[in-house]
């Protein structure tokens, strides 16, 4: 696939003396099997020795097999194998065997790179090993001497010293582990370097040389820093692992994290690894603060809203600008990265709420229980963990996340969209300000690295739950990439409003104006609009249509709606479209049963309406619909955290465990288990035991909140 894409690619590679001495074994093994036929008196492979009194046949030790031996004869069988893999893809191979002189001498120099040059013009790829058939043994301590010297102990250094002399852009060494740890991998406290610079050589502990080579990771990392001066990129990356193998030098070149690379500079701020170790450090403290400070580091967030309004607002009008000169943000978006004094008030007060739920959250008690004589079980509720929110073109979702995280106990890690990053940029400043008073200023770190989501998603040692809050691509692409971390949220918003034979004409022009038009770029706006067929020959169906038009909605008719229309709008492609604009599917059905089947074949489980003055029907459509919303002669808009009265909301997540529907304060918590006792084992309540369960249920009493546990 690169070939194709027109890039040039030399190939480094060991092998030979492992084939030649397998190649070896086998003839000698032959051989010695004709002798033994030949001579079929005198036994030639077994010797009888003595051992505990009894004669035994053992077979004889091979001869040890010369290392040169074995790479004359095994480099035939090494590169019939590369021949044999590219000739499936119609790619041409050629073998180049090196040794030292061919470096040292400079006339062989040129004639070795114009070699190369020639090969790689004509599209095939060098097959480049050294010469163990005549190659001495390498000096020991002659590895690296200076800038412009290298010698060429093993594959890593060949690789570097090719890679200088060739000018390339990109070396990528392939290991048998993930890349360059800080101490050796399978340690407790191993951790993958994801860049590592010149002089940081002296913060790496070696562990032993590789399984399948030579050089071992020390080597690698001096070749890689030659290399590295030489003008080359390098990346040390897993060759071997199944989960990579086959796509691991596609992601490197594509420019995904894989491995550990090589830099000469340091990036300005802390990598996002780093940031994520502060935030849940930091974390930890804010949970086991006091309620009330909790709630301050909130309220005190509030009033910089307001206060800061003029500083938020100068920094979002530079974003809104650069947005619109730009041109790419549909209608939609730009509406959702403006921010507003009524907007920034509302934020305020929703904080405010948030504050005040803030006091009865980490550390409540929700069930108590008396398993046995002084020995007394407690669930409380406590904080997740270390949350990731990635959000687009929305900067109003930061101050919201930030506080429900703080009022939860939760470190946080945001990433926002760049469309938005001016505005983000202040609003994080005013949230670290906020946390400063009680001395967590970490707990809420701004991601403001090139990072991409699949990067960030793979921190699944270090991140507890992802809450994506965006378009349903985003969300879709999150739940591919993350690996091993949950996901809170929904991919799309397919809402839909069933208007019923029996429906009130006022109500139902007001609701479905209100779910189609308030905002149709929210993921509560109503998509699918399904009409009972009675009404189809009543003027409430022209009503409905004319204020359609009248708000300028694009109809698209579903197949059953066409059907009944001489000249019909547009057919809908899907009937589930999520449209986020001023656009709506309209379908025909014979009954709420109907409304219902339709609903669960075709909508995405996030907020439904029926609008209808028969009170069976409603409560008939309220408990068959599964959605995490449904409402009756409301519009769909009101699922929304701020509108339930939670404050605010991380997102409105579809999913059938731990939260659903727009989740606040509640749904960024869990529970862990409290069990006290006096010296109690598992053997005291055996057959033989003295003791016996009781599992009574025990009164649920708040502690005091100077002294709540609550973490």
């Amino acid at each position: 696939m690169l070939q194709n894409q027109g890039r040039e690619m030399m190939i480094v590679t060991s092998g030979a003396v492992a084939f030649g001495k397998q190649r070896l074994r086998h003839e000698i093994l032959l051989s010695q099997s004709v002798r033994q036929a030949l001579h079929s008196g005198n036994n030639q492979l077994k010797d009888t020795v003595r051992e505990g009194g009894e004669n035994v046949l053992r077979l004889k030790s091979l001869p040890v097999l010369e290392a040169r031996a074995c790479a004359a004869a095994g480099q035939s069988g090494l590169m019939a194998l590369y021949e044999a893999m590219f000739t499936q893809y119609s790619t041409c191979t050629a073998q180049v065997l090196v040794t030292n002189l061919d470096f040292h001498d400079d006339q062989k120099r040129q004639n070795l790179n114009s070699t190369l040059q020639e090969l790689l013009r004509m599209n095939i790829v060098p097959i480049i090993n050294t010469n163990d058939a005549v190659v001495p043994p390498p000096e020991p301590n002659s590895d690296l001497q200076g800038v412009n010297v290298i010698s060429i102990k093993d594959n890593d250094s060949l690789a570097a010293r090719l890679a200088v002399e060739m000018k390339a852009d990109l070396l990528i060494a392939l290991s048998d582990v993930e890349g360059l740890y800080n101490s050796p991998p399978g340690t407790d406290d191993a951790k993958l370097i994801d860049m590592f610079y010149p002089g940081d050589e002296q913060s790496i502990v070696y562990g032993t040389k590789s399984r399948v080579g030579i050089g071992g990771m020390e080597a690698k990392v001096k070749a890689a820093l030659w290399a590295l001066q030489g003008g080359t990129s390098v990346v040390i990356a897993n060759g071997t692992h199944p989960k990579v193998t086959g796509h691991v030098i596609t992601d490197i070149v594509e420019g995904r994290k894989v491995g550990t690379f090589f830099s000469e500079i340091k990036p300005a701020g802390p990598s996002v690894e780093h940031q994520t170790e502060m935030a849940r450090s930091s974390g930890r403290t804010l949970a086991s603060l006091h309620p009330d400070q909790r709630s301050e580091i909130i309220c005190k967030l509030a009033e910089l809203l307001t206060e800061k309004k003029e500083e938020i607002l100068t920094a979002n009008k530079m974003d809104m600008d650069l947005a619109e000169n730009a041109g790419h943000l549909p209608p939609a978006m730009l509406k959702r990265l403006s921010l507003s004094p009524a907007k920034l008030n509302s934020l305020a007060i929703g904080l405010r709420q948030i504050a005040v739920a803030a006091q009865d959250s980490v550390g409540r008690v929700l069930r108590r229980t008396r398993v046995a004589h002084n020995l007394e079980l407690e669930q409380i509720t406590v904080p997740i963990g270390v949350l990731l929110v990635i959000f687009e073109a929305r900067p109003d979702c930061l101050p919201q996340v930030s506080a429900l995280a703080i009022a939860s106990g939760n470190a946080l890690l945001l990433k926002g969209g760049k469309e938005a990053a001016n505005t983000n940029r202040v609003l994080h400043q005013l949230t670290q300000e906020a946390l400063s008073m009680h001395g967590v200023r970490e707990a809420v770190q701004l991601v403001s690295t090139r990072e991409e989501v699949e990067d960030l998603c793979r921190l699944d040692k270090m991140i507890d739950l992802i809450i994506p809050r965006g378009s349903s691509q985003l969300v879709r692409n999150i739940q591919r990439a993350a690996k091993g971390i949950p996901v809170l949220g929904h991919s799309e918003g397919v809402c839909h409003v069933y208007v019923d034979g029996e429906a009130s004409v006022d109500k139902v022009i007001k609701i479905v104006r209100d779910s189609k038009c308030d905002y149709p770029a929210a993921c509560n706006a109503m998509e699918s609009l399904l009409i009972h067929r009675d009404i189809l020959t009543t003027p409430l169906f022209d009503q409905i249509v004319d204020m359609l038009r009248t708000e300028r909605v694009k109809i698209h008719a579903g197949p059953r709606f066409a059907s009944y229309l001489t000249f019909s709008p547009s057919e809908a492609k899907s009937l589930r479209t999520e449209y986020g604009d001023l656009e709506c599917c309209i379908e025909v059905v014979d009954s709420m049963q109907e409304a219902v089947d339709h609903i669960h074949k075709y909508g995405s489980s996030h907020t439904d309406v029926i609008i209808t003055e028969n009170e069976d029907t409603a409560e008939q459509f309220l408990q068959l619909l599964d959605s995490a919303c449904v409402f009756w002669n409301a519009s769909s808009r009101f699922a929304d955290g701020y509108r339930f009265g939670l404050g605010a909301e991380v997102g409105i997540s579809t999913a059938r465990i731990h939260a659903r529907g727009p989740v606040g304060l509640e749904g960024l918590l869990t529970t862990k288990w409290v069990l006290r006792g006096d010296g109690h084992t598992a053997a005291d309540f055996s057959e033989q035991g003295t003791m016996k369960y009781l599992h009574e249920n025990l009164p649920v009493v708040q502690p005091l909140a100077g002294h709540r546990d609550s973490n």
